[in-house]
C-alpha cells in the first residue's frame, strides 16, 4: 500500500497531483470550481467524494432545487491523469425529456413560476378539508337523509352509514399511504393509481374518472336547477316549462362556474368558502329547528319535538315499494364518494403528502358524525307517516292507542290511515322535512342550493386538472393537445372547456337518471384501484415502498378493493359491468400501444417476485424429455448485426422458451466497458420495439473464445439456461488468420465440452449487416447534426430541404446503395449489399409454400428433428411441409424407409416424404474434390515434399496446418463431406431451408482449418442451411 505523504497535520489524497495548489477541477462550462468547504472539513483532506445531499436524488427539472451530480464509479475508481480535469458538472440541465409529447420521470417537475407572480398554494383546510367535506356534504343531507332513515330505521340506517364510511376510510388510509410514498404532483386518483399500477391501469381509471367528474357537474348542476323550478313552481313564474326551464338555468349556472375557475383557483377557493359558511349555516339551522317547539300545522305534518316513543318506533327498518337494505345503501352511498376532491388539485397543494391525509380523513370524519347526527335527529323527532290535517287531533277521552302511528297517537294525534292509504307527510313520503324541521325553512333550499354547486364547482377543477395530467403523461397521444397549461397555476384552460361542453350536452340531452349509476360506479373503480394499489405495492415488499403513513394494512386495503367492487354491483349491475368493459377495453388499448413510461410500478415489482419465485420451484424439480424445449445461445454480435440468425433462433424460441443473443466485446477491459453499457439498454430496447422475445447480454474479454466460454458457463439462471449454441458459419475462414480459425472452432469445441446442443446457420449472401448498420446509424447523426444546425438558422421552424430532407424510402433501401457517408461505394459492392439486405430479412416474413429438407444422418438425440418439427408449428413456416433423408444401406431402402416412417409415427411427426440415400458412400466426382483440394490447398504443410528437419521447423512455426499424414487418416469423412454437398445439391436444392447434421471433428486429432474446409464444402452453394449436432441426450420421446 502506498504511503501518504503528511502536509501540516492534513492527509493528501495520492490521487491528485502535489505540484499543483488546487485539488483536482470539475469543468463546468470552461470555468473550474473547487470541492466544497463541507468536503474538505468533513474529512479533514481533499477528497472527489461527496457527503450526502438531496441535491444528489433529484430528478433533472426539477423546480424545487437543481439536481446536482456526484462524480461517478469511473472518475472515483480509475487511474487519476495528472493535470488533466475532471469534467463532472455542478448541475443537470433539464434535456427537454418530456416537452415533445413523451412522459417525463420527474416526479417533481411542475411549471416554472410566472414571473408575474407566485403560483397559488393551498394548505390541508382549504385544498383538501374544505372541498372535501363540501363534496360529501350534498343533497342527499338536506333532501333524501330522512326518507333512507324512515325506509331502514335508524337501526339499519346506522349501519348504511357506517358501511359506507367503513368504504371511504379505508380508501383514505389506502390513499394516504400512496400519497406519503414520494413526492406527489398533480392529477389526483389517476397519478396514485397511475405511479404504483402503472399507466395500463393508470391510463384506464384516468379517462374514466375524469369523464366522471365532467358529467358529475351535469348531474350537480340539473339538481341545483330543479330545486330552483320548484320554486318557480310554487311562485308561478315559469319561464317555458319545467324541462326547458331547468335547462336553460342549467346552462346558465354551468357557464357561472367555468367563469369562477377559469378566473382561477384562488376565486374557486374563495367561492367554496362562501358556500362552506351557507352549509354549516344550514346544517346548524336543522339541529337548531329540533329544539324548537312545533307548531300544530307543523305537528300535523308529523314533526314534533324530541320523543323516546318517536325514537325508539323509527328504529326497525319499514322498507316499502319494494326497497331492501341494498337498495336504500345504494342511493345513499353516492353522497360519500367525495373524498377524492382533495387529492385531485393534488397540483395546487403546498405539500400534498401531508395535506391529502389529513384533510381527507378528518372530512370523512366530521361529514360522518354530521349525517348521523342530524339523521338521529329527525328520527327522534319525526314520525315516519303523517296526514297534515289539522283535525287529524285524538279526542280528551280517546280509548288508549293500539295499532300502527302509536306514538303520534301518544302525543295526540290520529295518524292512523296513513296504513291503509298513502299519506304526503313524514320522514318517508315528504323530501321536505328538513326545511319543514329546520329553525329557518329558506336557509335549508340555500343549504341546498350551496351543496349542489360547491359539488359542481369541486367536479369542474377536478376534471380538467385530472385530464390534464393524464394528457401530459401522453398515454393517449391523440389527447395531448389538452395538456397545455396557462398562467401560473398552469390553469387546463383546454380541458375546462371541453369538460364545459360534456356538461351542457348532457344537460341538454342526457338522461341523468339513467346514467347516475354509472358515474357512481366509475368513482368506485378509482376507489377499487387506490385500495388495491396500497396492497399490491405491499405485497410486492419492493425496497421503494416506504410510505411515511404508517396506519394502514395490506389486507385492509384488499378488503376494501372488494367492498368497493361489491358495492358497484349493489348500486347497480349493469352499471358495474359497463364499467368493468370500459376498463378492460381501456387497459388493453394502452397495452397494445405500450406508452414508452417506466414510473417502477409495483406490476413491476410483482413481476419480478414471481419470475424468481417460478425460477426457484423449477429448480426444484429435475428436467423430463417430454418439456424439453430449445434455449438458444445466439452469438449474433450487437442484435442488429445478424438479423438472420436472430429471427431463426427466435422462430425456435418464440415467447415459449429462452433466447439469448450474446456479444463478446474483445479488448482491454477499460476501452471496451463503456462500449457494453452503452450498448445493454440500445439493444434490449431494440428487441422490445421489434418484438423479439429475447434477452441481450454482453461480456468483455481479452479475446473472442474465452468470451463465448462465459457466456456458455454462466448464462441463465437455474433452469432457466440455455442448452443450445447458435452461431453464423465464418465464411470468411480462408483470410481470416490461424488465431480467429482456431478461435471459432475452440467455440464448437468448447460448445460440446458443455454438452450444448450446436448449430450453425450459412446463408450464401453472408449473416453480417453490421457495415449498414453502422452507416445507418452514422447517416442518421449527420442528418439530426444537419437539422439542428438549419433550426438555428430558420428560427420560424421551416422544414429543411435539401440533401438530409426525409426520405419516403426506407433507410434499408437507401443503405443497400451506401455503406459509408463519405461516398456511394462501387456498383458491385452495392448490389452485393443490397443481396445482403435483402437475404437478412428473409426469415423475417411469411415462408412461401415448400419444404424443410431434414438429412438426419446421426442420432444425436433428436435435436436435429425436434428442430425443423418446431419451426413447422409456427405461423411463418406453417406453409412448410418436412421432408426427411436419411442413410441407407444399398439393396434395403424399403426396410429403412418403413422403419424411420414407424418411428416418426411414434414420435407422432408428420412429414410429406422419406428419402433413403442408398448412395452416400459413393466417391464424389473429381470436380468436387478438385473444389475441396483447391480450398485446403493454402493450409497444407505437403510435409512429403520436404527434408525431415524442415518438415520439423514447419510443423513448430505452423502447428495449425494441415498434414498429408491426417488427409490420408480422415480421407473418407473428407470425402463423405463432399459427397453429403452433392446430393444435398441434387435433392434440396429448393428447398425453403435445409437441416444437416453436423460432422463433429475430434479434439487435438483433426486440425482445425481441415473442420472448417470440411463445414464449408458441406454447405456450400445451397439455400439457407442449418448444420445440428445434438448433445446425444434424448429430446424426443413416444411415451406419454
Amino acid at each position: 500500500m502506498e504511503k501518504m505523504q503528511s502536509n501540516g497535520g492534513e492527509h493528501v489524497n495520492a490521487a491528485y497531483d502535489p505540484t499543483l495548489d488546487e485539488p483536482p477541477g470539475y469543468e463546468v462550462n470552461g470555468d473550474s470550481r473547487t470541492i466544497r468547504p463541507s468536503v474538505v472539513s468533513a474529512f479533514g483532506h481533499d477528497t472527489l467524494d461527496r457527503v450526502p445531499n438531496i441535491d444528489f436524488y433529484r430528478n433533472a427539472g426539477s423546480v424545487s432545487g437543481h439536481r446536482a451530480v456526484r462524480p461517478s464509479l469511473q472518475e472515483l475508481h480509475d487511474v487519476f491523469q495528472k493535470n488533466g480535469g475532471i469534467s463532472v458538472p455542478d448541475i443537470v440541465e433539464d434535456d427537454g425529456e418530456g416537452s415533445n409529447g413523451t412522459p417525463s420521470d420527474d416526479v417533481e417537475l411542475a411549471v416554472p413560476l410566472d414571473s408575474k407572480g407566485e403560483a397559488v398554494k393551498f394548505g390541508w383546510i382549504r385544498g383538501v378539508l374544505v372541498r372535501c367535506m363540501l363534496n360529501i356534504w350534498g343533497v342527499m343531507l338536506f333532501i333524501r337523509l330522512s326518507w333512507v332513515f324512515g325506509q331502514a330505521g335508524w337501526g339499519l340506517g346506522t349501519v348504511v352509514i357506517a358501511l359506507s364510511c367503513v368504504v371511504t376510510t379505508i380508501t383514505g388510509l389506502s390513499m394516504s399511504a400512496i400519497c406519503t410514498n414520494g413526492v406527489v404532483r398533480g392529477g389526483g386518483a389517476y397519478y396514485l393509481i397511475s405511479r404504483s399500477l402503472g399507466p395500463e391501469f393508470g391510463g384506464s381509471i384516468g379517462l374514466i374518472f375524469a369523464f366522471a367528474n365532467a358529467v358529475a357537474v351535469a348531474m350537480y348542476v340539473v339538481g341545483f336547477a330543479e330545486t330552483v323550478v320548484d320554486l318557480l313552481k310554487e311562485n308561478n313564474v315559469l319561464m317555458v316549462d319545467p324541462l326547458n326551464d331547468i335547462r336553460i338555468i342549467g346552462c346558465i349556472t354551468v357557464v357561472l362556474l367555468l367563469g369562477i375557475s377559469v378566473a382561477g383557483m384562488e376565486w374557486e377557493a374563495k367561492a367554496q368558502i362562501v358556500l362552506l359558511v351557507i352549509l354549516l349555516a344550514a346544517i346548524v339551522n336543522v339541529f337548531v329547528g329540533t329544539f324548537i317547539p312545533p307548531t300544530a300545522e307543523k305537528k300535523s305534518k308529523g314533526i314534533f319535538n324530541y320523543d323516546l316513543n318517536i325514537f325508539m318506533e323509527n328504529f326497525p327498518p319499514d322498507f316499502r315499494n319494494g326497497e331492501s337494505f341494498f337498495s336504500v345503501f345504494s342511493i345513499f352511498f353516492p353522497a360519500a364518494t367525495g373524498i377524492l376532491a382533495g387529492a385531485n388539485i393534488s397540483g395546487d397543494l403546498k405539500d400534498p403528502q401531508a395535506a391529502i391525509p389529513k384533510g381527507t380523513l378528518l372530512a370523512i370524519v366530521i361529514t360522518a358524525i354530521t349525517y348521523l347526527g342530524v339523521a338521529l335527529c329527525v328520527s327522534a323527532s319525526v314520525v315516519r307517516d303523517a296526514t297534515g290535517n289539522l283535525t287529524d287531533l285524538l279526542p280528551s277521552e280517546a280509548p288508549p292507542c293500539v295499532g300502527s302511528a302509536l306514538a303520534a297517537c301518544e302525543l295526540g294525534y290520529n295518524f292512523s290511515s296513513c296504513a291503509v292509504e298513502t299519506c304526503k307527510f313524514g320522514a318517508m313520503n315528504n323530501f321536505q322535512v328538513m326545511t319543514m324541521v329546520s329553525g329557518f325553512g329558506p336557509l335549508i333550499i340555500a343549504g341546498t342550493f350551496s351543496a349542489t354547486l360547491s359539488s359542481a364547482l369541486a367536479s369542474l377543477v377536478s376534471a380538467p386538472k385530472v385530464f390534464q395530467a393524464l394528457c401530459k403523461d401522453n398515454i393517449y397521444t391523440v389527447l395531448h393537445f389538452f395538456a397545455k397549461g396557462y398562467g401560473k397555476n398552469d390553469e387546463p384552460i383546454r380541458g375546462y372547456i371541453l369538460t364545459f361542453i360534456i356538461s351542457v350536452a348532457f344537460i341538454l340531452v342526457g338522461d341523468l337518471n339513467a346514467i347516475a349509476p354509472i358515474i357512481s360506479n366509475f368513482f368506485l373503480a378509482s376507489y377499487a384501484l387506490i385500495n388495491f394499489s396500497c396492497f399490491h405495492a405491499s405485497y410486492a415488499k419492493s425496497p421503494g415502498w416506504r410510505p411515511a403513513y404508517k396506519y394502514y394494512n395490506m389486507w385492509l386495503s384488499l378488503l376494501g378493493a372488494l367492498l368497493c367492487c361489491g358495492v358497484m354491483f349493489v348500486i347497480n349491475w349493469w352499471a358495474a359491468l359497463i364499467t368493468y368493459a370500459l376498463e378492460i377495453l381501456l387497459y388493453i388499448y394502452v397495452a397494445v400501444k405500450k406508452p414508452d413510461v417506466n414510473w417502477g410500478s409495483s406490476t413491476q415489482a410483482v413481476t419480478f417476485i414471481s419470475a424468481v419465485s417460478n425460477a426457484l420451484s423449477l429448480s426444484g424439480t429435475e428436467d423430463h424429455v417430454k418439456n424439453f424445449r430449445p434455449q438458444i445461445l445466439a452469438l449474433t454480435g450487437a442484435v442488429r448485426s445478424r438479423p438472420a440468425l436472430l429471427d431463426l433462433a427466435h422462430s425456435f424460441s418464440k415467447n415459449y422458451g429462452l433466447c439469448l443473443t450474446c456479444e463478446v466485446i474483445v479488448g482491454p477491459r477499460s476501452e471496451a466497458l463503456p462500449e457494453m453499457n452503452a450498448g445493454m439498454e440500445k439493444n434490449q430496447q431494440w428487441l422490445r420495439k421489434t418484438k423479439r422475445k429475447a434477452f441481450y447480454t454482453a461480456v468483455v474479454c481479452e479475446s473472442y473464445r474465452e468470451g463465448v466460454e462465459t457466456l456458455l458457463q454462466a448464462s441463465g439462471l437455474g433452469r432457466m439456461k440455455p442448452n443450445t449454441l447458435m452461431v453464423g458459419f465464418k465464411t470468411n475462414w480462408k483470410i481470416s488468420g490461424a488465431e480467429a480459425v482456431q478461435s471459432y472452432v475452440g467455440v464448437l469445441h468448447d460448445a460440446l465440452d458443455f454438452e450444448y446442443g450446436t448449430l450453425i446457420l450459412r446463408m450464401n449472401q453472408g449473416l453480417d449487416v453490421s457495415h449498414i448498420v453502422e452507416a445507418e446509424e452514422e447517416t442518421l447523426k449527420s442528418a439530426k447534426e444537419q437539422q439542428a444546425l438549419e433550426n438555428e438558422f430558420m428560427p420560424n421552424g421551416g422544414k429543411a430541404k435539401g440533401l438530409f430532407r426525409k426520405s419516403r424510402k426506407s433507410s434499408q433501401q437507401v443503405l443497400t446503395t451506401r455503406v459509408s457517408v463519405c461516398g456511394p461505394p462501387p456498383p458491385q459492392v452495392a448490389k452485393m449489399n443490397e443481396k445482403l439486405v435483402q437475404a437478412s430479412a428473409q426469415f423475417k416474413t411469411k415462408q412461401p409454400k415448400g419444404t424443410i429438407d431434414v438429412w438426419w444422418l446421426f442420432d444425436d438425440g433428436g435435436l436435429t428433428l425436434l428442430l425443423p418439427y418446431i419451426l413447422t408449428t409456427r405461423k411463418k413456416w406453417k406453409d412448410c411441409k418436412l421432408r426427411i433423408f436419411v442413410a441407407g444401406q444399398p439393396g434395403r431402402s424399403e426396410l429403412d424407409k418403413e422403419e424411420m416412417k414407424l418411428l416418426l409415427q411414434k414420435f407422432r411427426i408428420k412429414c410429406t416424404d422419406i428419402v433413403v440415400i442408398d448412395n452416400i458412400h459413393l466417391k464424389p466426382r473429381n470436380d468436387s474434390l478438385k473444389k475441396l483440394e483447391d480450398m485446403i490447398e493454402p493450409f497444407r504443410l505437403h510435409e512429403r515434399t520436404k527434408e525431415s528437419a524442415q518438415v520439423e521447423a514447419m510443423r513448430k512455426e505452423h502447428s495449425w496446418k494441415i498434414t498429408d499424414e491426417e488427409l490420408d487418416a480422415f480421407e473418407e469423412k473428407t470425402n463423405l463431406q463432399v459427397r453429403l454437398n452433392e446430393l444435398l445439391r441434387e435433392n434440396s436444392k429448393t428447398a425453403n431451408l435445409i437441416v444437416v447434421s453436423m460432422p463433429i471433428a475430434r479434439k487435438e486429432t483433426i486440425s482445425d482449418f481441415l473442420y472448417m474446409a470440411w463445414l464449408d464444402i458441406l454447405t456450400k452453394d445451397l439455400p439457407p442451411i442449418l448444420l445440428i449436432r445434438g448433445n446425444h441426450k434424448s429430446v424426443l420421446t413416444f411415451y406419454s
